[in-house]
């Protein structure tokens, strides 16, 4: 008998059908895409028929083919069509909310076409609610979605489970669903397939990820805890791990997002009935690989139903050049890694305020500020040509009140002294929460990571309708533009800094917005979209050969966010907040307290 078990796997797909490109030494290269994925699964089952090819779930949502996600389940189809035989969910099956998920499952099952299995074993029906849970409940029933799958290869019973993480959960606030400990859930699991099954192997889909800080990474926290499983794929985090991490006598592997890579291990089976690695290998899926024809067609199709069902609505082609860009932008993936402004930030800022104003016509009162959070950008762009789909892999996140695709744009507006908050969430939030990081146009101010926590930033002032800057007055209402899960999050400020920072949303009239249905920003063609903003304002530049060309202005910063790492005692204490000022009171009293308890035991002594 072969005492070896291959596994192939990917995760973090997103909807990412065609290939990306990637600049390397100055050269545009292509990497990814289904059809070359197919050709290397393809040429692997060759060499071993018996394989395990899974997928650890986010394989939806980043591309225009996510457009008809819920009506035609495009991703799901071609995960079966590329012969992916278990996947789990990640956060992002859930961003057209629970009732888009149900109806995408609905759509796989009606085409009738092979489709992987699907598996999660931590939902918490009960703590579950909201109007569409009976719906996805259904939805899950009739595709098969099961807590685990058994699977024969090489004469071995495989037991494959998925779960999703902590963060992914915390990711997908517009699921309804609750979702148990993924570790707890994961320990009585594996228990219970281990008594019922008595299986060969355990495999895990875990869509936790691995983290740099390790109280974070919670994959390697499941292998400490979980020591049944034998291997875990691990997507959430987009990490690439060139070696697998062993722990506790557990693989834990990840390829990468976007299908750069397909991973690939094998097991050899010890006689104490464990597994150990033999092989791992992450297969790059670059220009060397000939695609396969078949899912080309398939592509081809999706991209034809695509540009019918949604970018029709919008007046915009597939592969439509909307400018070039002489330089490269900082890649998405870069962006969190550092608190800093960065030329891609200020440019999709700078587009939605291009955009609202566009669609007033010199109607409405200019808009003072934009915002956005570093989450929310999803790709980058390389020097070259950019096209329609470009700009929306940019901006490729949410659902509008209208029930198309992507997120839009709305018009709110808050005091100065809830953009000093705004500040403030950037300055000291995305110091442990890296997606909290915020671009802005038509403001600057100063940061120090070495100030007081909610107390970090400085010299926030605003720029005129002249462009000089101003004072930011406290009690003033400015206009801001901001995606509206942005202006959502906004308002959530408060409760996820314990009452410290404020931020509330309000109409022009200063009355807190309830309902962002009715300060979303539309024009003749309804909702301005975050991505038709920016493909809005790359239109306008002054055009080259009758091509739009990205100005030199968005080759550096402008000092709208300038980093001042300082341990100099007026840096330290210049302009404190309300919560500056509170502790350094106290210190203060503190200091004082303790003067005054030891002049009262020296004036004791020298009685």
């Amino acid at each position: 008998m072969n005492r070896t078990i291959e596994i192939l796997f990917t995760h973090d797909l997103h909807s990412r059908f065609d290939p990306v490109k990637v600049e390397k030494n100055g050269i545009n290269k292509e990497s990814g895409g289904f059809a070359r994925i197919k050709r290397i699964l393809d040429d692997r089952r060759s060499r071993n028929r018996d394989c395990l090819i899974v997928d650890a779930g986010d394989f939806s949502m980043g591309t225009l083919y996510q457009t008809i996600y819920a009506e035609q389940a495009p991703e799901l189809r071609m995960l079966g069509a590329m012969g992916f035989e278990v996947t789990t969910i990640g956060n992002h099956e859930f961003d057209y909310r629970g009732k888009g998920f149900a109806n995408m499952l609905n759509a796989a099952v009606q085409s009738g076409e092979p489709l992987p299995r699907m598996t999660v074993c931590n939902i918490d029906w009960p703590r579950s609610g909201g109007e569409d849970i009976q719906l996805v409940k259904e939805a899950m029933e009739r595709y098969g979605v099961k807590p685990y799958e058994i699977l024969i290869k090489n004469g071995y019973k495989i037991a494959v489970f998925g779960l999703l993480g902590h963060d992914a959960d915390s990711c997908a606030p517009l699921s309804g669903l609750a979702f148990e400990n993924a570790a707890e859930c994961a320990a009585r699991l594996t228990a219970q397939i281990r008594a019922v099954e008595a299986p060969d192997l355990v495999v895990c889909l875990s869509h936790g990820g691995t983290w740099e800080n390790k109280k974070l990474s919670e994959d390697e926290q499941l292998a400490a805890r979980v020591p049944g499983i034998d291997v875990i794929i691990s997507g959430h985090s987009h990490t690439t791990l060139p070696c697998p991490l062993q722990i506790n006598g557990t693989i834990i592997a990840s390829s990468g997002e976007y299908g750069k890579n397909v991973g690939a291990m094998k097991l050899q089976r010890m006689d104490n009935g464990r597994w150990v690695l033999g092989s791992y290998e992450l297969i790059p899926v670059d220009e060397s690989v000939v695609p396969d024809m078949k899912i080309f067609g398939m592509i081809e199709e999706y991209r034809e139903k695509v540009q019918r069902s949604y970018l029709s609505r919008f007046g915009y082609r597939f592969d439509q050049v909307l400018a070039r860009s002489p330089f490269r932008f900082t890649p998405a993936d870069v962006l969190q890694r550092e608190n800093k402004e960065d030329p891609l930030g200020n440019l999709i800022a700078d587009s939605y305020i291009y955009a609202v104003e566009a669609a007033e016509q010199g109607r409405g009162r200019r808009v003072d500020m934009a915002v956005l959070p570093a989450g929310v950008i999803r790709d980058s762009i390389e020097s070259g040509d950019i096209t329609v789909s470009d700009v929306f892999n940019i901006s490729s996140l949410g659902i509008g009140e209208d029930g198309i695709p992507g997120y839009p744009l709305v018009s709110v507006y808050l005091t100065g002294r809830e953009i000093r908050a705004a500040a403030e969430v950037d300055a000291s939030i995305s110091s442990f929460m890296s997606t909290a990081q915020l671009y802005m146009s038509g403001v600057t101010y100063h940061f120090n990571p070495n100030r007081l926590l909610f107390n970090k930033a400085t010299d926030i002032r605003l720029y005129n309708e002249k462009g000089a800057l101003g004072k930011l007055l406290d009690n003033r209402l400015y206009r801001v533009a901001a995606g509206l899960y942005t202006a959502q999050m906004l308002g959530m400020v408060k409760a996820k800094s314990h009452g410290l920072l404020s931020i509330v949303p309000k109409d022009q009239h200063g009355v807190p917005v309830t309902d962002f249905s009715k300060v979303i920003v539309r024009n003749n063609r309804g909702e301005i979209k975050e991505w038709t903003a920016l493909a809005a304002y790359l239109s306008s530049f002054p055009t080259e050969n009758g091509i739009p060309v990205i100005p030199d202005y968005y080759r550096e910063t402008h000092r709208r966010k300038v980093r001042v790492d300082s341990l100099r005692a007026g840096e330290l204490l210049k302009q404190p907040n309300r919560i500056g000022l509170a502790a350094y009171g106290a210190a203060v009293g503190i200091v004082s307290l303790a003067v005054l308890i030891r002049l009262k035991r020296k004036r004791g002594k020298d009685r």
